[in-house]
């Protein structure tokens, strides 16, 4: 089981790397599409396209958008960027992803407890906690984020079409693109507060 764990985990870091550079290619060509729109030349011929297509509609935008630049007013809506300002969400802290399956109860409430005394110590990450339990609902008063998958022995007995190594697999490379995963821990025994700070 560790070892098949394992051998997901170096899958989620691959897919994680081409997530990156999918991600990278994406905001290069909206930064491109972004430039074009913006262009003069562009507007320009937005403009006369579709002052052929529907004039009648066309020219009170068209002097409207010519006022406004005579002017030099900003369009309304649009908001003066603040140099120096990191976006919210770039100031979350990256997200661990824990692979909590084959533990018992006790064990995993214990584990939780102690990931819940690291991130007082220290909060350097957002833990998401992937587990088989099906007692975890009454764990999530601590400040963890869990989440649910059934084990091997449930699911064999209601989806015995799916094979359950699939399942797990599609739902930790689903919650390492969700949550944007910068690392994954498999916790396969019992962890001490020690062991977490490493």
């Amino acid at each position: 089981m560790a070892g098949r764990l394992r051998a997901m985990e170096a899958r989620l870091v691959e897919e994680q790397e081409r997530a990156r550079t999918l991600r990278a290619e994406r905001d290069r060509e909206r930064r491109r599409a972004d430039r074009l729109r913006g262009s003069e030349s562009y507007r320009l011929g937005y403009g006369l396209v579709s002052l052929v297509k529907d004039p009648v509609q066309t020219v009170p935008r068209l002097s409207r958008a010519v006022l406004r630049r005579v002017r030099g007013r900003r369009r309304p809506g649009t908001v003066p960027a603040v140099p120096g300002r990191t976006p919210a969400a770039a100031r979350r802290p990256p997200a661990h992803l824990y692979v909590v399956i084959g533990l018992d109860t006790e064990a995993v409430r214990d584990f939780v407890r102690t990931l819940h005394q690291r991130l007082l110590v220290n909060p350097d990450h957002r833990p998401v906690v992937v587990t088989d339990d099906p007692s975890f609902s009454l764990l999530r008063d601590l400040g963890v984020q869990l989440e649910y998958l059934p084990d091997r022995a449930t699911w064999e007995r209601h989806r015995p079409d799916l094979a359950w190594d699939d399942v797990l697999s599609q739902r930790l490379s689903r919650l390492y693109r969700d949550h944007d995963t910068v690392r994954t821990i498999i916790v396969d025994r019992p962890l001490r507060l020690a062991d977490l700070l490493r």
